[in-house]
């Protein structure tokens, strides 16, 4: 949730930026504040990259780890390739708008993860599976 929360606001700070620049507002910081905004938002959702991974890996049951695991990183595969095509495209459309897309996603994602993903820590793989089947 630390990651999406600082990919969120990255993103936010960056569509910001852009709005800023549109209302020709905080001219000498808007780029800056772009710059910021990116970086807060690549290394926040590198710091996160591999916790799917890992989620997969505790909560999946060993006769459909593999299988299961396979589906879900094709799955993480193909949106980040879709997500790095359509990108060109939405920031000609709107600079502001993509990165207000992209914080979207990010605050749906932390939704997402405090909702559905359940507490792996100090619990056996039976207790998971029996909180998740209920």
């Amino acid at each position: 949730m630390v990651s999406m929360i600082g990919a969120c606001l990255g993103s936010f700070l960056a569509g910001l930026a852009f709005v800023l620049q549109d209302h020709d507002q905080w001219k000498e910081f808007t780029s800056m504040l772009v710059l910021i905004g990116v970086l807060v938002n690549l290394s926040a959702f590198g710091m996160g990259a591999a916790i799917p991974s890992v989620i997969m890996a505790e909560i999946l049951p060993l006769n459909i780890r593999g299988s299961a695991g396979s589906l879900a990183t094709f799955t993480n595969f193909f949106i980040s390739w879709i997500v790095s095509y359509v990108f060109n495209f939405l920031l000609e459309w709107s600079p502001s708008g993509t990165f207000f897309i992209l914080a979207s996603f990010s605050g749906l994602a932390i939704l997402f993860v405090a909702m559905m993903v359940p507490e792996t820590k100090g619990r056996t793989l039976e207790e998971i599976e029996a909180s998740i089947l209920i």
